[in-house]
């Protein structure tokens, strides 16, 4: 049976060294605190995770630590960005045995929107030849899955489990939360506006934002769970301040930056991603610092 997810899902961020070696002490530690913040789930791969550069080798190596430092406490999603269903289900049974609760698979990448057939049949078979749930990442602007074809997936392929609603605006959000079948998981990747695809029904989000911020951004969860609008809204306001400040050409580095300013090592981005330059940190710091008051566990320590 499938395990449901919701809740605050962070995009665990990968960090490597100078010479873009997976740093696994270093990984292990950032997934610690991120468990630490209560959160409901993490995944690992994905785009906040520099997933696609990995081998399978090294997102086997990454999602059996994942797995170790969680120890069952939340679900595990691994992440699969790939170009190919050949290549996504050699990155899949290279994780066989493992226990990931699922695979989150984008799209095709490439510049080539095969179409929305071609787009289901590649769903279908990766979840027939691997038996692997699968949560759908739409996240690709020029191969951008409509809300008829997911919600067709949804209803004919038993592995899909949810989808991470990411690219287009928030009304596709709302319409893939409405129109979805029962016990399907919509997750809000709309790291701007997560309180209000929260207020209208998706089961949770599964992005970066909850990576950079996993205080405040569970607290904003229970929040609006407890029916206390007036916090959710003061932490909707700086969240949105906050993520307009973060530049998406290099999004993996700020992330990781806004780790560094809550106490974690996190290692650097793999080259030839540039790291967060100066007048990106000036800009942040003081953005992130202001949504950070609403981190329960730092409100506590004050």
């Amino acid at each position: 049976m499938a395990v449901e997810l919701k809740g605050i899902i962070p995009a665990l961020v990968t960090p490597f060294n100078a010479d873009g070696e997976i740093n696994e002490k270093l990984f292990r530690a950032h997934t610690r605190f991120i468990l630490s913040k209560n959160v409901h789930g993490v995944c690992l791969g994905g785009s906040t995770g520099e997933g696609f550069t990995f081998s399978p080798d090294e997102l086997r190596r990454v999602t059996a630590a994942t797995l170790e430092e969680v120890n069952g406490k939340v679900p595990v999603v691994a992440g699969i960005i790939a170009n190919s269903t050949r290549e996504v289900i050699e990155r899949a049974n290279a994780l066989k045995g493992l226990g990931v609760a699922a695979l989150q698979v984008t799209p095709t990448y490439y510049v080539f929107d095969y179409g929305e057939e071609a787009m289901f049949q590649y769903f279908k078979r990766i979840w027939e030849e691997t038996g692997i749930p699968l949560v759908i990442y739409n996240v690709i602007p020029w191969n951008l899955l409509s809300a008829d074809l997911v919600i067709r997936m949804l209803e004919e392929i038993p592995g899909v489990i949810g989808i991470k609603q990411s690219q287009g605006n928030i009304s596709r959000a709302a319409e893939l939360v409405i129109r979805a079948p029962k016990g399907k998981s919509i997750l809000a990747a709309i790291d701007d506006l997560l309180y209000p695809c929260f207020m209208m029904g998706a089961q949770g989000t599964l992005a970066a934002s909850p990576t950079a911020a996993p205080g405040p951004c569970v607290a904003l969860w229970d929040a609006v769970k407890a029916g206390d609008h007036a916090l959710a809204q003061k932490i909707h306001d700086k969240l949105v301040i906050f993520w307009h400040l973060m530049g998406h050409e290099n999004l993996p580095a700020l992330v990781k930056y806004c780790l560094e300013l809550q106490g974690g090592e996190v290692g650097l981005p793999r080259h030839p991603m540039p790291v967060a330059s100066e007048a990106q940190k000036a800009k942040i710091r003081p953005a992130l610092e202001a949504l950070l008051e609403f981190d329960p566990q730092l409100a506590k320590a004050a």
